[in-house]
């Protein structure tokens, strides 16, 4: 007799190949950049969040070859163990000091960060707001904390209002992504901390894919428009290239963090290489303009050939979707475009809703204008294949958490 949990895991696997979403492992064979090596071919990478092409940088590399020397592999415990280092420490006030704000705390990923930030500030009688298309780590965060999630509308600030004076609670909380991360469409920010502001909301936001891309020093969204949210959630594994994330706030958020939140407390620590090397990348995006200048220049020129060719693209962040509809269609238009040396990866539900499968295009400061030319020539061959739209955004694993 087989074991149970192969017989449960055969059963689901069938499922989601007959609904044409089994996925598969590609490993890379070369390091991450705008031209990667996979199943011995080089691509031209439109996949990736590595924005300013910091995850293979040499100053980068040799911080963490320096750090390894210095403080060995791992960490060994949990921050509050033994797992706490100075590069920890030296790192979270670079990151403080990056986001203008009183203290900074490292997490192992976005993911944890934002499950641990929302389950450590709130909890029954809490109400927490949540965007009808954040990201999945702000819906189980939400989830886990035991609060009265309220979902509101993509975007909806009036929406919001009505929501917000009909739902009163001890503490309430509005959270939302930055930057969307399917659509790179960006969260009105100044009407959402306008609204908490006078409703005296608490407002989290999820820097993930702002970080080092938008603001004139690279600090996001709420930098670029002057909003200061109660609780800033960035990223070191995108924009900067490295591994982990980080929550920018107060003195007494913080501390509060490091003692309640539980993907914290019971996680080893980043190792303290690993910190290095995400600190040397954050002082080349603050001593090099030149990075996020070449990256919006793509992002200029691939919104203009994207109209060019029907679909809607505006110059929000580096991030772009062709939607084509059923995910036998994404996925073909994938294959077409990897036979032509370019890979685009489909993104198909629960990823996205159904209905909206797309290619989703990430853009690097490290692609060339030729490469976006040979992009725009071969998407205009592959996007007959369905519907073209800009809608459905979101990268919501699963259904939101109803208002109760």
């Amino acid at each position: 007799m087989g074991l149970p949990a192969d017989a449960w895991a055969r059963d689901e696997l069938g499922v989601l190949e007959a609904k044409g979403l089994k996925r598969h492992l590609e490993p890379l064979e070369s390091p991450q950049g705008p031209r990667i090596r996979v199943g011995g071919r080089e691509y031209v990478n439109f996949s990736s969040n590595d924005y300013l092409g910091l995850a293979n940088d040499e100053q980068v590399k040799e911080a963490a070859r320096e750090a390894v020397l210095r403080h060995g592999v791992g960490s060994g415990a949990s921050r509050l163990i033994v797992g706490d280092t100075t590069a920890h420490q030296s790192l979270e006030r670079a990151v403080a000091d990056f986001e203008g704000a009183e203290a900074a705390l490292l997490f192992n990923s976005g993911y944890a960060a934002n499950v641990g930030v929302l389950s450590a500030l709130l909890g029954p009688g809490d109400v927490v707001f949540s965007d009808a298309l954040n990201h999945a780590s702000l819906i189980d965060g939400c989830r886990l904390a035991k609060a009265a999630v309220v979902v509101y509308p993509h975007r909806d600030v009036a929406a919001l209002e009505a929501l917000v004076a009909a739902h009163p609670g001890r503490r309430r909380l509005v959270a939302t992504d930055a930057v969307f991360s399917m659509d790179g469409d960006r969260a009105p920010l100044h009407e959402l901390s306008g609204l908490c502001r006078r409703e005296g909301l608490g407002l989290l936001v999820d820097e993930a894919h702002a970080t080092g891309v938008l603001g004139a020093r690279g600090a996001g969204l709420c930098e670029a428009l002057g909003v200061r949210p109660d609780v800033l959630m960035g990223t070191l594994s995108k924009g900067l290239g490295c591994v982990g994330a980080y929550v920018a706030g107060s003195a007494a958020l913080r501390e509060l963090l490091f003692n309640k939140s539980r993907s914290l407390v019971f996680s080893t620590a980043i190792p303290p290489a690993m910190c290095a090397a995400a600190e040397a990348a954050l002082s080349r995006v603050r001593a090099d303009p030149s990075l996020r200048g070449a990256l919006w220049r793509n992002i200029s020129a691939l919104a203009a050939g994207l109209r060019g060719l029907g679909v809607p693209a505006h110059e929000d962040s580096a991030i772009f979707s062709v939607v084509l509809g059923e995910p036998e269609r994404a996925v073909e238009a994938s294959r077409r475009l990897r036979a032509l040396g370019l890979l685009v990866k489909p993104i198909r539900p629960p990823t996205v809703p159904v209905g909206t499968s797309r290619l989703r295009i990430a853009l690097s400061a490290g692609h060339s204008l030729e490469d976006l030319d040979r992009l725009l020539g071969a998407l205009s061959e592959v996007i007959c294949l369905g519907p073209i739209g800009g809608e459905g955004r979101g990268e919501d694993k699963s259904p939101q958490p109803e208002a109760r």
